[in-house]
């Protein structure tokens, strides 16, 4: 018997089904279109929720990364919140990098919002804000090397806006970030969930 696939697969071994949301995010209805195989393949997830709610759109022509992008709620709500904003949404999974991709041309915001593999990313490029409901589930070893790869890849003023749920480690993760010499604080705590601000 094969093993039940993880969203953080690359291939999902199940049979691809879409299905289509909407997401009520700063105040506008998000139309999205997401499959089983996927993070929140269901839904707009709590944790995004959170993150997206608590926070405010960005500004101006920022150059933004959505890490562990799924099927792309964070990175098409900036892109369309933000019309000077260019968004890279990366992840590893094959069906959610689909999905974003034709989220993002249903949305006409594909022009700017490049969808890649962690790979297909320029070791240069470097971002303002870095947006990301991170794989947490992937493991404590995994989750740090992920970040330890990612955050350095902020520009001087840039600035890391993460979700993590309260019982998965958030406050744990925070102190972390400190160690690391991140500035780093709770800026929201919702419904179980913390939002983070880490900072070079």
């Amino acid at each position: 018997m094969s093993e039940p696939s993880h969203y953080f697969s690359v291939s999902p071994s199940s049979p691809e089904q879409r299905r289509s949301i909407t997401a009520q995010v700063w105040g506008a209805p998000l139309a999205l279109t997401t499959a089983n195989g996927v993070f929140a393949g269901d839904g707009l997830d709590r944790g995004t929720a959170v993150l997206l709610r608590e926070s405010e759109p960005p500004t101006g022509s920022p150059r933004i990364l959505d890490l562990g992008c799924g099927y792309g709620p964070i990175a098409l709500a900036l892109a369309v919140h933000c019309p000077g904003a260019r968004v890279d949404a990366v992840d590893v999974n094959e069906r959610a990098l689909t999905l974003c991709r034709d989220n993002a041309a249903a949305l006409g915001v594909a022009d700017r919002v490049r969808v890649l593999t962690p790979e297909e990313v320029a070791r240069d490029v470097r971002y303002d804000a870095i947006w990301s409901n991170p794989p947490i589930r992937v493991g404590k070893q995994a989750l740090h090397e992920l970040l330890l790869r990612w955050l350095p890849r902020l520009t001087p003023d840039g600035e890391a806006r993460l979700v993590v749920s309260k019982n998965l480690g958030a406050d744990t993760l925070q102190r972390w970030l400190t160690e690391q010499g991140y500035g780093c604080d709770r800026v929201a705590s919702d419904k179980g969930f913390r939002v983070l601000l880490a900072r070079r």
